[in-house]
């Protein structure tokens, strides 16, 4: 739904709160018993306000690892969301509070249809896909999730961005009432993160409203965030707000506060060790093999896979890009 102002609206364009609770209603039901309406062969996606409800109708991915996941525990209590605290747990203590709906995001610059679009229809039109998929994070350790959520490039066609658009920048929530991260000077809020058009509408790529089948919990970036499984963790903005169709490179937060470090790319790869420690391998976050808050260090040690070994799919976006000097 594109928002507008009243002033803009004609009477014969508003629905009543009457019809639009039976579309809800009707999805429901159908969601229920399995069901599909006019979307494709697969039923849209559904996606329920209340924390922790099962989302329906998901369907499995072919882009799925064989590895096994991570707990829902080690998974929703270690994680990086600066916007709730810069502490592991820092997000799980203190996103608790905060309100993931109602939710728009905004969509701008180089394309045909810009404007505010309420989150449901942008993401319900859409059929749910559960991803299991490797994240590495840029600390060296890493994690096996099963995200759920749509094709980033299946979203953003519906724009139709224009040949000039060579890049896709996000912007995440500014609300420091409710992030309490935000209050602190760290930063230089929002956080912002971008892609290349490529990279984006790579199938790869997806938008997550859920994890283990269920929704997405606020501190893993409820109700939207971005997943990009070959590049680094911090390319994967949560809580996103704005969408913006770019001619020219954007710099995300991290670059521009330590350019020396995070680089737009933020590809994984080995070769290229961080300033402050080694990339080569990657230490898996796993409850089963420590004691503590939420199953916190663990152990285990493997080599970092190029791409985190997902380069046959992705690696040629970059034929004859140098990807040390593109870190």
């Amino acid at each position: 739904m594109l928002i507008r102002k009243p002033s803009d609206i004609r009477p014969s364009e508003i629905t009543s709160k009457e019809n639009y609770l039976n579309r809800r209603q009707f999805m429901r039901a159908a969601a229920a018993l399995g069901g599909s309406v006019a979307v494709g062969e697969a039923f849209p996606a559904l996606i329920p306000e209340e924390r922790r409800a099962k989302l329906e109708g998901v369907i499995p991915s072919k882009y799925s690892t064989d590895e096994k996941p991570n707990s829902y525990d080690d998974i929703t209590t270690y994680n990086n969301f600066y916007e709730f605290g810069f502490q592991k747990d820092d997000p799980y203590r203190n996103a608790q509070e905060f309100n993931p709906r109602p939710w728009s995001v905004e969509i701008s610059g180089e394309a045909e249809v810009t404007g505010t679009f309420a989150f449901e229809d942008l993401v319900e039109p859409h059929t749910l896909e559960e991803r299991i998929y490797r994240l590495r994070c840029v600390e060296a350790w890493s994690m096996v999730i099963p995200w759920v959520g749509i094709p980033l490039g299946d979203v953003l066609k519906r724009f139709k961005p224009l040949s000039t658009a060579k890049f896709v920048e996000f912007e995440t929530l500014h609300d420091p009432e409710q992030m309490p991260g935000q209050r602190s000077r760290m930063m230089d809020w929002p956080y912002v993160e971008g892609l290349t058009i490529a990279e984006a509408t790579h199938p790869l790529t997806i938008l997550a409203v859920g994890v283990y089948g269920e929704v997405l919990p606020n501190q893993n970036g409820a109700p939207l965030r971005l997943v990009v499984p070959w590049k680094y963790g911090f390319k994967s903005i949560k809580s996103i707000v704005k969408i913006r169709f770019a001619e020219r490179q954007p710099k995300g937060s991290w670059q521009r506060e330590i350019p020396s470090e995070y680089g737009f790319y933020a590809n994984v790869n080995p070769e290229v060790p961080h300033p402050r420690w080694s990339q080569a391998s990657e230490r898996r976050i796993s409850s089963e093999q420590s004691s503590g808050f939420g199953g916190l260090l663990a152990a285990r040690r493997k080599p970092t896979l190029m791409f985190n070994g997902y380069g046959d799919q992705v690696a040629q976006l970059y034929q004859g890009l140098d990807l040390r000097k593109n870190y």
